[in-house]
């Protein structure tokens, strides 16, 4: 057979985007205030602002989704979704939720206390943001190279497990209620774990008698990378390796935007019964009946059918190539990105893309906003306005959809960097106009510094 990778799968509905001219998205940005958050998505011609809900939906999850019970309790999509959940994670216990943050919501309110330390290889935004609300302090631990965006390793999101066993021994076991490992590193360009490092992890938490939780939002696409790059799996399933990971563990939260192949939800998995804590009740205020965490019986049936179509190696294989074939071809014309690609995204290290545009200044954001003005091109930045000054890195995210674009609209994105790319040294930086006191990337008004 030809060794060219094409999309798994035939188009049968097509949705319209709208063409604008340059002064057009001009006029738009300076309405959204240089924050590409606040841009009206129909001013958007490719979106790649998040994989997050964005995909594009089966034939058998529309159909599933006829078939929704939407009764209150007792609902047979709810059973359906569970079995579904448990035969890939494996865990006892499934609270579906409206969002993955809720899901990190409940974990993080139930289990944590001001003062506790939540280490995690790297906490995502969101990740972040609930174990800092309870008070407690969320820790990175990743490998040093990772912070090196152009070292090409093979499991460039490993924890570094060293490090753990010192935090350890530094603030003591009762000060860490959970270690957490999130799959794929998402702040770390979208780079996998390997097995080898989550059994390490497993067997020092298992040693201290300390919970192991996954973040599993892109579980099936670091299943595909251990396949691909771990010695020993290229025979084994993406499903039976996702299983080998989750039984290292203790419970996940997921987000069903990414790896679960839908729209909406999420879910939070344990064995043990976090719904009989005397805290739990807020799961039934904020999000609803246990059995449908604030999503209709519809969604449960996407979700159901989706977390067994994102393990799929057609899928997986054309979703890996087309993200690498992006990377790959910016990087060859000299643009400088997190090294190799990743599952989900690629990322442009903005630091060296803009050298001279220091942090202060937003060197992300103002990358953002030059490929939007070129080419209408959503991204998002992770870097000094997302992380603060703090951030050691300074990156631009191109999250793909699932099965939404074709590799026609890769090239338009790769042709449209390679514009920016070939006038860098005439961006300018941003000055922060508007700052609210958590996430401050959603909100946050801008704008281009003055000239001279």
């Amino acid at each position: 057979m030809p060794s060219t990778i094409i999309e798994p799968f035939r188009i049968k509905s097509v949705e319209p985007i709208r063409w604008t001219t340059r002064e057009e998205r001009l006029q738009a940005l300076k309405a959204a205030h240089y924050n590409l958050f606040l841009l009206d998505a129909r001013d958007v011609l490719i979106d790649l602002l998040t994989d997050a809900g964005t995909g594009a939906m089966s034939t058998r999850q529309w159909a599933a989704v006829v078939e929704g019970d939407e009764s209150y309790a007792g609902s047979a999509s709810y059973v359906r979704f569970k079995q579904s959940v448990q035969s890939i994670f494996g865990y006892q216990h499934v609270i579906p939720t409206h969002r993955g943050r809720d899901a990190e919501r409940l974990l993080f309110g139930l289990l944590c206390k001001k003062g506790d330390v939540v280490p995690n290889n790297t906490h995502f935004d969101t990740t972040r943001a609930n174990v800092e609300v309870v008070g407690a302090e969320a820790v990175d631990l990743l490998m040093p190279y990772a912070r090196d965006p152009q070292a090409r390793m093979p499991f460039k999101g490993n924890m570094h497990v060293e490090a753990l066993e010192a935090l350890i021994a530094r603030v003591g076991r009762e000060r860490i209620p959970l270690v957490m490992l999130t799959i794929t590193n998402t702040s770390c360009g979208g780079q996998p774990v390997s097995l080898e490092n989550a059994r390490a992890v497993s067997a020092l938490c298992r040693r201290h008698g300390i919970p192991l939780y996954f973040d599993a939002c892109r579980f099936a696409e670091n299943a595909w990378f251990i396949k691909e790059r771990e010695e020993g799996y290229s025979d084994t399933s993406p499903k039976e390796i996702a299983r080998q990971i989750f039984a290292l563990g203790d419970g996940c939260t997921m987000s069903a935007q990414k790896d679960g192949m839908a729209n909406i939800g999420g879910f939070l998995c344990s064995n043990d019964n976090l719904q009989e804590s005397k805290d739990a009740s807020g799961t039934i205020l904020a999000e609803g009946n246990p059995v449908y965490g604030g999503l209709a019986g519809r969604d449960l049936e996407a979700i159901a059918i989706g977390l067994h179509e994102v393990l799929n190696e057609d899928y997986l294989r054309y979703r890996i190539a087309s993200t690498a074939y992006l990377g790959n071809r910016i990087a060859r014309e000299g643009v400088p990105i997190v090294e190799p690609p990743g599952g989900h995204a690629v990322y442009i290290d903005a630091k060296a893309f803009l050298p001279h545009v220091p942090p202060e200044q937003f060197p992300g954001v103002a990358l953002s906003a030059e490929l939007y003005l070129e080419g209408g091109i959503r991204s998002i930045e992770i870097g000094s306005l997302m992380r603060g000054f703090s951030s050691s890195v300074e990156l631009v995210r191109l999250a793909i959809p699932r099965r939404v674009y074709t590799m026609g609209h890769i090239d338009y994105v790769i042709e449209t960097i390679l514009s920016v790319w070939q006038r860098r040294t005439s961006i300018g930086g941003m000055r922060l106009v508007h700052e609210a006191p958590l996430l401050r990337h959603y909100t946050a008004q801008l704008e281009p510094l003055a000239e001279g």
